[in-house]
């Protein structure tokens, strides 16, 4: 999956930390920067994901052979086939997968804002283009009720502003900070947003902001 192969190219995985590790001290050479605080915090990251994926797979494993127990024992009250209880084993761990997908997603996201933030700071500040901020600002307010891009649709962003996938995640995660800290700002330039969309009809799909409506039922919860 494209979300394991990110985990393994940002360093989370055990199994690439040496890689990243090796990556890490290239840099070094080659840059002033130091690394010693990325390290740390990349460090905490991992551990986090390290520590909530043993606890998700200890929890999968222990439903799944209580549901097995339980089958087995009413198994000899009624009919139930090994092939019942395969099944339900198998529905049970496709469920449990939701989770430790919404894990990776979320690790790998707050992995990308840290190499952002620190990797990317060895290089001279630029300031975004104004097309590439209007880009990023009009999708954001057209997605207020859920404002986390998918990978392919990161890519698109970036493609589109000329920036990297990892600037996408880091605006966008910078973004809802501070939406959640100024409603009211966010309402006005939401509504600002919404009314050049409308006058744009040809460019724009009128669903993006429906009615003229704007939730931010994301933001309360």
């Amino acid at each position: 999956m494209r979300v394991d192969n990110m985990l393994i190219a940002e360093g989370i995985s055990e199994r690439c930390s040496s890689t990243n590790l090796s990556l890490t001290k290239n840099f070094d050479q080659n840059n002033s920067f130091d690394f010693t605080d990325y390290q740390t915090k990349l460090n905490q990251i991992r551990q986090i994901y390290n520590s909530e994926l043993e606890k998700y797979e200890n929890h999968c494993n222990d439903f799944c052979l209580h549901t097995e127990t339980l089958l087995r024992e009413q198994s000899q009250l009624r009919p139930i086939s090994e092939h019942e209880i395969e099944r339900m084993i198998k529905i049970i761990r496709k469920k449990f997968s939701i989770i430790q997908l919404q894990l990776k997603q979320s690790t790998c996201e707050a992995a990308m804002i840290l190499r952002s933030r620190s990797l990317d700071a060895r290089k001279k500040r630029r300031n975004f283009s104004k097309l590439a901020i209007e880009t990023l600002n009009e999708y954001f307010y057209s997605h207020l009720s859920n404002p986390y891009p998918s990978e392919a649709t990161k890519e698109e962003l970036a493609h589109q502003c000329g920036i990297s996938v990892a600037q996408v995640c880091n605006w966008f995660g910078n973004k809802r900070i501070r939406c959640k800290k100024n409603i009211h700002k966010t309402e006005e330039e939401a509504n600002i947003y919404a009314t050049r969309l409308a006058s744009q009809a040809p460019r724009h799909n009128h669903d993006s902001f429906p009615n003229g409506i704007i939730h931010f039922n994301i933001f309360y919860s």
